[in-house]
């Protein structure tokens, strides 16, 4: 990166909010910081899990859209890659070394299944998924016009209620017609339930979960009857991930937002009645907001408004305090309810965000800290990936 060699704030040019051995208190807002040693402890903690529970982790790459995040992901918790929702994202992750990078989306576009048939030239898989017989035809003509090859998951809609099928006999037809296209190679299941994740009740998670764990199976005993083994069963999220893992039908599960956590999922509830951020999961991701104006008694203006966030799941929460609140915002502004008036200008703040993953799509940069100081700079490489 074209960092100076010493910060200075007014250099034309500086195009980056940090530099490795910066205080805390010196990263230009508003920008996304990254609690080290929680996001760690996070990574570790599912790793781990899924290490005990005899399953995989394939860490959603949505949601953080970062080749460091996700090799941090692969080296310290033994994810085995990433999910991507778009076949441009899946590029991104395997240019820059994350080579098992699964589109956990379906490919219907003639331009964009040409490019996931050409992943395996880049050092990749091809892997994407299917719900509809016609699509079948299309990958297989684009994987022999390259002379690679197309992994292909049947998905099964478990709830969600966006893509997939419904009914075991289409999982069986669509997964014969794989199986005997050139080019293609039949891998398995996507069942993602993905409308029950932010469910508060840890009960009521767990009935629509069982919904989907008895699709599931029911469709693995179908294509096994047929002679068609699944190297992938996957789904589960920060939400469910115990559920599937738990199931002995599931082998490999898709969580992402455990790693940063925003405040839509740290209300849910675990069995105990615990919100997950309070015991579960700790918050690594913040959005850093410096007080930019306190000319109303009651109230602090901070510099993080829309174009710094997506507040489509609510606003953020200010991390650590009681006695000030977000409560409003507009594009370049947030207003926080500042009853006793104890915030001054340039007081900076760590904003929860409300939801993680379109957050950090408008991003250009993660800035790593540890005990105050700035350690490390990571791009949000896929960002604006949407095609």
């Amino acid at each position: 990166m074209n960092a100076p060699a010493k910060f200075d704030a007014y250099e034309v040019g500086y195009d980056i909010p940090a530099i490795p051995g910066m205080d805390e208190k010196d990263i230009q807002t508003p920008c996304l910081i990254v609690d080290l040693d929680a996001f760690e402890r996070n990574v570790r903690k599912m790793g781990d899990w899924c290490k005990a529970h005899g399953v995989r982790h394939r860490v959603h790459g949505k949601m953080h859209k970062s080749v460091d995040v996700a090799k941090a992901q692969i080296e310290l918790g033994g994810a085995v890659g990433v999910c991507c929702q778009k076949v441009s994202e899946a590029e991104a992750f395997v240019r820059g070394g994350v080579t098992d990078a699964m589109v956990s989306n379906q490919v219907r576009d003639p331009a964009k299944i040409d490019r996931l048939a050409r992943l395996p030239k880049l050092g990749g898989r091809a892997i994407c998924c299917a719900d509809d017989v016609a699509n079948i035809a299309d990958l297989s003509a684009a994987a022999v016009k390259h002379g690679t090859q197309i992994e292909v998951l049947v998905e099964i809609d478990c709830g969600a209620g966006r893509c997939g099928v419904t009914t075991t006999p289409a999982v069986v037809e669509i997964a014969k017609a794989i199986d005997a296209a050139p080019g293609l190679k039949f891998a398995g299941i996507q069942a993602y339930q993905g409308a029950m994740q932010h469910l508060d009740s840890y009960d009521e998670r767990k009935a629509k979960v069982d919904i989907a764990i008895a699709m599931v199976k029911d469709a693995v005993d179908a294509l096994k009857a047929e002679g068609l083994e699944c190297d992938i069963v996957g789904g589960g999220g920060t939400g469910s991930y115990y559920f599937e893992g738990d199931s002995g039908v599931y082998n490999e599960l898709q969580c992402g937002s455990y790693a940063f956590m925003d405040a839509d999922y740290g209300r849910i509830l675990d069995k105990d009645g615990k919100r997950i951020d309070e015991g579960e999961w700790e918050n690594a991701l913040f959005i850093l907001t410096s007080v930019m104006s306190h000319a109303k008694a009651d109230k602090a203006i901070c510099d993080a408004g829309l174009k710094a966030q997506s507040v489509d799941s609510g606003l953020p929460v200010i991390f650590g305090r009681t006695d000030v609140k977000y409560v409003k915002c507009s594009d370049e502004h947030g207003v926080i309810a500042d009853p006793e008036g104890v915030l001054k200008v340039n007081d900076k703040l760590r904003l929860v965000p409300g939801h993680c993953d379109p957050t950090c799509n408008v991003h250009d940069w993660y800035v790593g800290v540890r005990g105050g100081k700035v350690e490390t700079l990571w791009p949000v490489t896929a960002r604006g990936k949407a095609y």
